[in-house]
């Protein structure tokens, strides 16, 4: 069952180091392609700064998720694990609900599961 966890964990950190990547280094490319929304030419141009500090963001959850690998007290890995995906949660949860119900299942849901899988398990 630790096995299961562990790659749950690596999956949202790989989202995460993803959503670091779109944000802070392919906005205006990539961005305009997973964004369907009808948005103004030059919106992708104006928010790349307010994308890159979110990636930044997302970096931080990414690096605390990939930090409990490293980690070799049990008891310690599973609190900090429980922290950065709760953190990946309620930042999911806000998204969904502020910007668009997609998120949610995007980001709050795959960590939901991991963090079920830690706690349950």
């Amino acid at each position: 069952m630790e096995t299961v966890q562990q790659i749950l964990i690596a999956l949202v950190a790989a989202e995460h180091l993803y959503f670091l990547w779109l944000e802070m280094f392919a906005w205006e490319t990539q961005g305009k392609n997973i964004i369907k929304k009808r948005v103004a030419e030059d919106f992708f141009k104006q928010t790349k700064g307010l994308a890159a500090n979110q990636g930044l963001y997302n970096g931080f959850l990414a690096a605390g998720l990939i930090w409990t690998f490293f980690i070799s007290d049990t008891i310690w890995k599973t609190n900090v694990s429980i922290f950065f995906l709760s953190c990946v949660v309620l930042a999911g949860i806000y998204g969904g609900l502020s910007s668009n119900k997609k998120i949610f299942f995007v980001q709050a849901l795959p960590a939901i599961i991991a963090l079920a899988f830690l706690l349950f398990n």
